[in-house]
């Protein structure tokens, strides 16, 4: 391996673990039921947010495996997320007590993208997806390395609605004999179509279906993920999760192919997605991190979200700093925590994510920039190594995104 490429297969090391903040040292990490299958497919295991996670595989490079995801269709494990059913009469009054989503007003078997948040200080605690399912309970997919929080924080909120002396009707099950792929690319609706039950192009963008797949019943299958390419992310039961990635795998071998961590890092930058611990955390508002619509206007207009007191001022009088996207042509990537700097070289903010960008050409990050500094075009600079590099503020995504919606 040459020099250049092991710096780059540590630097992607770095980028992927940064997201596992907040786990304790010492535990030892979980093999998901697919770490035989990763290895048997030569995947290179490293510990993330408590899980092990194939990197990459074999000799191919992030590059080949970013740009074939682009075109193609590529098998990610994702079975380090918390998945969670709550059933019960009064499952929408309790993850509307901690979300800024309407969750009721959602049609049927509809998810969204939406964030708990803290009820003093606004401050993103975590980033989930929940979907009203048709089968009478709302089902969550939350980060890995916020499992212990979320569980923790869903239990704390139903003992403050049964201290209101109320009869709560709430049930919790995390699905840990659930495993998650993620199936992503142009060419993965024709891929999945010959291996499922249910007509993929009724299946739009954040809409869900039970199904079987592979031959497996009891599935669900989510339109939706994390690359900005139309895909699905598929529960499966973990005693056949090996069973029914490798038929997605064999089914076109030219056309499948398994991925990690690298490349799914640096397909959500493109796309401008957040990574809970480096792009947002509990010290940002949804409007400093230009989430703001993640906030239903139902949930404005009545107030009753955590932190509203805080985040509707924000939206209403603005705040004094801004989540942007970065595209530079020349030098290394930035890395997280560089400093941003106006054209004379004072701070104005840090970079959270950067990386060489296989799509767009040059290199693409996201981090915080004094507002006034946080228009598309706006020229700055980034401190790299003590050296500082020019860079425009741009529109995120950095490339179009894909998402289906017939």
């Amino acid at each position: 391996m040459s020099l250049t490429k092991i710096r780059s297969f540590h630097f992607v090391l770095r980028r992927v673990r940064q997201g596992a903040r907040g786990l304790s040292s010492g535990v030892e990490p979980i093999k998901t039921s697919l770490y035989d299958f990763h290895v048997e497919q030569q995947g290179k295991m490293v510990d993330f947010a408590g899980f092990m996670l194939p990197v990459q595989y074999g000799k191919e490079g992030i590059t080949t495996s970013h740009l074939h995801t682009r075109k193609n269709c590529s098998i990610f494990d994702v079975s380090h997320m918390l998945q969670t059913k709550i059933h019960g009469d009064d499952r929408y009054e309790l993850i509307e007590r901690i979300t800024t989503a309407d969750v009721k007003g959602l049609p049927e078997n509809k998810g969204t993208l939406t964030v708990f948040t803290d009820s003093a200080t606004g401050g993103i605690l975590d980033d989930l997806i929940v979907t009203r399912t048709g089968e009478g309970y709302l089902y969550v997919v939350s980060n890995a390395g916020r499992r212990d929080h979320d569980k923790e924080l869903m239990l704390r909120t139903e003992k403050e609605m049964k201290a209101e002396n109320k009869s709560v009707d709430v049930e919790f099950l995390h699905l840990h004999e659930f495993s998650l792929i993620a199936v992503q690319g142009p060419k993965t609706a024709a891929v999945l179509q010959p291996l499922c039950d249910i007509q993929l192009d009724k299946l739009f963008f954040m809409t869900s279906a039970l199904a079987t797949v592979a031959k497996v019943p009891g599935c669900r299958v989510t339109r939706c993920g994390y690359t900005g390419e139309d895909g699905f992310e598929i529960s499966i039961p973990s005693q056949s999760v090996a069973d029914v990635t490798n038929a997605i795998l064999t089914s076109d071998p030219n056309t499948v192919k398994l991925a990690g961590l690298g490349v799914r890092d640096s397909l959500r930058l493109e796309a401008g997605l957040c990574l809970y611990g480096n792009d947002i955390d509990v010290t940002v508002t949804p409007v400093e991190a230009s989430l703001a619509w993640l906030i239903a206007k139902g949930r404005r207009e009545r107030k009753d979200f955590p932190g509203w007191e805080v985040i509707l001022k924000q939206i209403s009088e603005g705040v004094t700093r801004k989540r942007v996207g970065l595209k530079s042509e020349k030098g290394p990537p930035p890395r997280h925590d560089c400093v941003i700097e106006d054209e004379t070289g004072r701070a104005i903010g840090k970079i959270t994510s950067g990386c060489p960008s296989p799509s767009v050409g040059g290199n693409v990050a996201m981090g915080y920039v004094e507002k006034q500094f946080s228009k598309n075009g706006t020229q700055v600079q980034v401190k790299i190594r003590g050296k500082p590099y020019s860079a425009v503020v741009s529109k995120m995504p950095f490339l179009p995104s894909n998402y289906y919606n017939g």
